[in-house]
């Protein structure tokens, strides 16, 4: 099929009776437990269960081998290839599937908040819950807006459809294909609400960086002065946590570019962990599920309607999705100046990374491209001790295009407008995991406010002699011999062994980086 068959196809079935498009929020609220799909809390949040996918499906996500994109995609594991002709039976099939459902649901909105590069999207859903979820996490147009909107990307998401993977070519019953040529991405199989937003993310990963934007996995704030900070970080780091600040306003929680105007928010909305949540640890994402917020997968009373944050029964990966504005420290709209501050958070479980310490730009260049944490017990079902893991550009999964692509705009970026760049462990200390002590929250906080503040621009540093990591000597309110990982250890012989042990990990894994400049490799990574 062309592209002209393939808008055919999907204006016919738009133009269908049973589509009902840009219901409001109660509008869905009601669809969703009228139908069965849902329930309210307590709180009036709409709640939903995701079945047998709790988590995405990396495995079964691919790429339509397209003559005009093929070039550009970094093909792996990542980014699988598939034909186009198992995209086009898919298609048909989806389309005439949902074509005979009694109702379909559609929200048109908008990704990234700079509206000089804004993509339009539509969101096509057979679950009136996943039409909730899609409102609340992308940008939400005016009514003028969507008197206007054309939209240039579409998301089809039938989630009972099932493949056969012996007819389909598929790996599974489930399927995540984005054509980028066609400007479709096609979910089926799975009801996890997080496929359509990663898919968006996705495209905007492939779209920004040709534009001269760098796309980011990061959280962002803004100080009273206009001063920019980014978080980098993957689960369990602390990037949420440390990203919202009573003195700072949040731009956004997860997905951001960075353009010649500044830096901007990619979504309309927050999708956050609730595991564990409570009012004390993360006021913010707790007084934000409220009538609107979707919640996946929480243990609910099903008399009272009262959540259990603390059962991961279903799975750990419990989910909240509402619009930012729930949020009442943020700019809105979702966009602000150059970053003058950038934080690479890591949980490292060796406990031999500093707590803080301040990167070049070959430095930073060489981390933003390793993206290393340790993967901990309860962010993902099966883990119960840490695990060095390696996520490059900190959101490996989501990133269509080479690595070095958004690790050479970084540096551009930091060159252009004199960013600070510190490497942040939120970890273990004194030892590592079962010997050692986690980071104190308190402490990681003054480093990070000290940072942010400008008070490390010229700190006098020491040289870490394992990875030439710079560090502060002092940094007020933190004791001193925090600073320095290896006076943290009672057994410095331990300490080493376990430095020289990570500094192996970091060389093994950059070796499949052999298009990176040698200034990089040499002056960014450990120097033994």
């Amino acid at each position: 099929m062309n592209s002209v068959e393939i808008a055919n196809e999907l204006k016919e079935l738009l133009n269908g009776g049973n589509v009902q498009v840009q219901l409001s929020v109660p509008q869905l609220a009601e669809k969703a437990t009228s139908r069965g799909e849902a329930m309210l809390t307590v709180d009036g949040a709409v709640r939903a269960e995701t079945g047998k996918y709790t988590g995405r499906s990396p495995k079964d996500k691919y790429t339509v081998e397209e003559e005009s994109t093929k070039d550009k995609i970094d093909w792996g594991k990542v980014n699988q290839p598939i034909s186009s002709e198992v995209f086009d039976n898919l298609y048909v099939k989806v389309i005439k599937y949902l074509k005979e459902r009694d109702e379909l649901f559609v929200f048109k909105g908008f990704a990234g908040a700079d509206k000089d590069s804004q993509l339009s999207i539509q969101v096509i859903n057979e679950y009136a819950w996943h039409n909730l979820f899609a409102h609340q996490l992308f940008i939400r147009p005016t009514e003028e807006e969507l008197a206007s909107h054309v939209a240039e990307f579409t998301v089809i998401s039938a989630p009972s459809f099932k493949a056969d993977p012996a007819v389909d070519g598929t790996a599974s019953e489930t399927f995540i294909i984005v054509s980028l040529e066609k400007k479709v991405i096609l979910i089926g199989g799975t009801e996890y609400a997080g496929e359509m937003k990663k898919s968006i993310f996705g495209i905007m990963n492939y779209l920004l960086p040709q534009q001269g934007i760098l796309s980011m996995h990061c959280s962002a704030n803004v100080g009273e002065t206009g001063d920019v900070a980014l978080f980098f970080g993957l689960s369990g780091t602390g990037k949420t946590t440390l990203s919202a600040d009573p003195e700072r306003k949040l731009i956004g929680d997860d997905e951001h570019g960075w353009s010649d105007n500044g830096v901007f928010n990619i979504e309309g909305g927050c999708y956050a962990k609730t595991i564990n949540l409570s009012a004390e640890k993360e006021p913010e994402i707790y007084n934000a599920i409220r009538f609107g917020s979707v919640l996946e997968n929480v243990a609910v009373d099903p008399e009272t309607r009262i959540c259990d944050y603390d059962d991961g029964s279903l799975t750990e990966n419990t989910r909240v999705a509402y619009p930012i504005q729930y949020i009442e420290n943020i700019v809105d709209p979702s966009v602000a100046g150059h970053p003058k501050t950038i934080i690479f958070l890591t949980a490292d479980a060796f406990g031999v990374l500093p707590p803080i310490s301040k990167l070049t730009k070959e430095q930073a260049m060489y981390h933003f491209l390793s993206g290393f944490t340790s993967k901990l017990a309860g962010t993902e079902r099966g883990v119960t001790e840490p695990e060095p893991v390696f996520s490059t550009c900190f959101g490996s999964p989501f990133l269509p295009l080479p690595a070095t692509v958004y690790a050479e705009m970084l540096g551009q970026k930091i060159d252009e407008h004199g960013a600070q760049v510190f490497l942040v462990n939120t970890g273990w200390t004194g030892g590592e995991y079962g010997t050692g002590s986690r980071m104190k929250l308190s402490y990681t906080r003054t480093m990070v406010r000290a940072a942010i503040d400008g008070k490390l621009a010229n700190v006098e540093t020491t040289q870490d002699t394992v990875f030439g990591l710079h560090i502060p000597t002092a940094v007020e309110g933190v004791p001193s011999e925090v600073l320095n990982p290896r006076e943290a250890w009672a057994d410095k012989a331990a300490y080493d062994e376990k430095a020289a042990e990570l500094a192996g990990l970091f060389n093994e894994n950059f070796k499949k980086f052999s298009d990176v400049s040698e200034a990089i490799t040499k002056l960014g990574g450990p120097l033994q």
